[in-house]
């Protein structure tokens, strides 16, 4: 499946309009979450962000969790989704009915099913997956956002969804296992492609690079740019990356030996046409 089209639904927004100005507590202030609130407050949100590991700018910075939650209707979990747990917990009991919480994680089930034990019935939460990052809202590119809604808060899934659709994204509806195995079989191989490109010495600038080279060099750019924990991220906290990679590894293997058994006759081997 292919995550750049509508697995759901899928709606395309307008473009972008101030809506009345929100409170929100952004938790993690790593490059997503630099370039997240960045988004917010240029939506004219009010962000405060609390990151104890990180230099957070004073204009956003609260001095505690508490102070960061305290007034806030939006609760964004941006920290890497090994820390959600601990992040989760340490919330918990400041949290109340009145907010919604999303995590913006590049896998779902983990974070999913994390704030259906931690936050229950009691407080409204959302799973999303914005489909975009520093790069490429430095680029302009289009900006497509994941949205898990769970069972138990459909009005927090749809406010979520207006507020995405208010940052210009086209919004996507999926449910964590079919977005993971999506992601697994697009995030993760583009990403493990790139490293071993990368990692042999392959680089996105080489002059001779032919027309054909062209499309790998955002891949490229984007797993040099990236924090070693996103790639972490992708590889290991997707239940299906193991898999995914094992397949491509399979494949590659066998038309290797195929094209070294076919040496003498390069025709009996031929790419497979693409859909439509």
């Amino acid at each position: 499946m292919n995550p750049a089209s509508p697995m759901h639904d899928a709606a395309t927004p307008p473009a972008p309009q101030h809506a009345p100005a929100m409170r929100f507590a952004v938790l993690g202030y790593g490059r997503f979450g630099e370039a997240f609130a960045a988004l917010l407050v240029q939506a004219g949100h009010n962000v405060r962000v609390y990151d104890p590991h990180v230099r957070v700018p004073p204009a956003l910075a609260a001095p505690s969790l508490r102070a960061a939650l305290d007034g806030a209707s939006w609760v964004v979990l941006a920290m890497p989704v090994p820390h959600m747990r601990e992040a989760l917990h340490a919330a918990r009991p400041l949290l109340h009915a009145g907010q919604i919480v999303f995590d913006v994680g590049s896998v779902k089930l983990h974070p999913c099913s994390t704030m259906a034990e931690l936050l229950g019935n009691a407080i409204p939460h959302v799973g999303t997956h914005p489909l975009f990052g520093p790069l490429s809202l430095a680029r302009g590119e289009l900006r497509r956002t994941v949205i898990c809604a769970a069972a138990e808060h459909p009005q927090a899934a749809e406010r979520t969804r207006e507020l995405f659709v208010e940052l210009g994204c086209e919004v996507i509806d999926q449910d964590p296992e079919s977005h993971d195995r999506a992601m697994a079989r697009t995030h993760v191989l583009a990403f493990f492609i790139a490293k071993g490109l990368i990692d042999i010495g392959v680089d996105d600038g080489m002059p001779m690079a032919p027309p054909s080279f062209q499309g790998m060099k955002h891949m490229l750019a984007a797993v040099r740019g990236d924090a070693g924990h996103l790639f972490g991220a992708i590889q290991r906290e997707n239940p299906f990356a193991a898999e995914a990679r094992g397949e491509l590894l399979a494949e590659l293997n066998r038309i290797h030996r195929q094209l070294l058994a076919d040496a003498a006759d390069p025709m009996t081997i031929a790419m497979r046409p693409g859909p439509g």
